[in-house]
């Protein structure tokens, strides 16, 4: 009788399972796996972006700090012989008579009732048009995408005419009518709400009794909070920086927004006459965008829950 003498088996071949990668080799996957590739021209240009936008930020901080000599003395991203900031915003709210206020409150009425009702009206328009099927739905779509694709400016003259006919030129109506209505907002509405909507949701609120303005409200509504805080930020930055059709559409002073008397501050050094109020201009316009980033700050929670939100498990 022949004996054999038995060979050492590998693990592999022992446990039948096929043979792990070395310590090494595992090293190198994970490390791959885990950290990214650096992009260094798409952080480049991010920087460059970045630049872009804080400069004049730094620029009218600074320049905010300094007097009328300082201002046109110095160079522009140094400080004056005097820090004279809360002087400067003193004497920008008490010239002529605290018209700069008139005009913040002004602005104020224009963002609450036109962005305020355009925003209203995207939710609306969006919610019945994602979530509805009527004849025509496909021609509404093609005057909304052919709307967003209209600067506002083209606009500004025929809206001009067609309210100098109604009699409302030179009256708040004139700028906070155009301001509801916003293509974009309810594109952006539309789309969100196709998503963030499940239809199931519906279904079942309607199988168990509730109407459609219930349903609307308590079931929908909250499901679309995100898109309606980002198209009351966008509406707000419009009718915000809204310049072009208050100039055409006021004359009297007492209804002009922010940007225009900002501007007609700035044109009083070319009048004869007129006197240079360059550090309350600046000072103004420091004023006028500390509401838009406080916004920005408050709301932006809700806004980046919008990135994630509206999906369905299936």
């Amino acid at each position: 009788m022949t004996t054999t003498t038995p060979t050492a088996a590998t693990p592999a071949a022992t446990t039948g399972k096929p043979r792990s990668a070395s310590p090494r080799l595992r090293s190198r996957k994970t490390h791959s796996v885990d950290k990214p590739r650096r992009n260094w021209l798409l952080t480049v240009l991010t920087a460059i972006v970045l630049l872009y936008a804080l400069v004049p930020l730094a620029w009218l901080l600074i320049s905010s700090t300094k007097t009328q000599p300082d201002l046109l003395s110095t160079f522009g991203f140094s400080f004056g012989e005097s820090f004279a900031l809360f002087e400067n915003i003193a004497n920008t709210l008490a010239y002529d008579d605290g018209i700069f206020l008139r005009w913040l409150a002004n602005t104020l009425m224009y963002v609450v009732l036109g962005a305020g009702g355009a925003t209203l009206l995207a939710i609306l328009g969006g919610y019945g048009l994602a979530k509805f099927t009527f004849p025509g739905k496909r021609a509404i779509f093609a005057v909304v995408i052919g709307a967003v694709a209209v600067p506002g400016t083209a606009l500004a003259v025929p809206q001009f005419l067609m309210f100098s006919q109604m009699g409302l030129t030179n009256t708040p109506w004139s700028v906070i009518i155009p301001s509801l209505i916003s293509p974009f907002g309810l594109y952006l509405m539309w789309t969100f709400a196709t998503q963030a909507v499940p239809t199931e949701l519906m279904e079942a609120a309607r199988m168990d009794g509730a109407s459609e303005a219930r349903t609307f409200a308590q079931v929908a509504l909250p499901l679309l909070a995100p898109g309606t805080v980002t198209v009351l930020l966008f509406t707000t930055v419009a009718t915000w920086n809204n310049y072009f059709l208050p100039l055409i559409m006021l004359k009297d002073p007492q209804w002009y927004p922010l940007t225009i008397g900002l501007n007609a501050w700035n044109a009083q050094a070319s009048t004869v006459g007129g006197q240079a109020i360059f550090d309350l201009v600046i000072t103004g316009s420091l004023l006028t965008i500390v509401p838009l980033i406080a916004a920005f700050l408050l709301l932006q929670r809700y806004w980046q829950s919008g990135l994630t939100a509206g999906s369905v498990k299936e």
